[in-house]
């Protein structure tokens, strides 16, 4: 499957052919992911439970705990996310209060394992 290649809070980019870029395959799979954990819930009116919205714990006691266990939630609602082995992710909170996720999973459809690490 191919798709627009657009990240979260970016732009649309060119190709190399001059076309708008496009993703597929692993590189798609984390834009998805990437989208959902960024979205807020229940700002796509057609699909209220998609989204993870991680930006609202931004300064919640427990937050990294709390961030981590809607990460996994979310993860496994995702298409091209392997249900087994179930993602793995790790939050670890700064001392300037930012949380950083490494959010490990295999790719559905070529098992592979994909890492994803960022900063909320």
């Amino acid at each position: 499957m191919v798709d627009v290649a657009l990240w979260f809070g970016g732009d649309l980019s060119v190709g190399p052919t001059g076309d708008i870029a496009l993703a597929g395959g692993s590189m798609l799979v984390e834009q998805r992911v990437l989208r959902r954990l960024l979205t807020n819930a229940g700002d796509y009116i057609w699909q209220r439970g998609y989204g993870a919205g991680l930006g609202k714990f931004v300064g919640e006691p427990a937050a990294s705990a709390m961030m981590a266990g809607v990460t996994r939630i979310q993860m496994l609602q995702e298409a091209g996310v392997a249900s087994t082995p179930a993602p793995r992710v790790t939050a670890n909170a700064t001392l300037d209060g930012t949380v950083n996720l490494l959010v490990q999973y295999a790719d559905a459809q070529t098992g592979y394992m994909s890492s994803l690490n960022f900063s909320v």
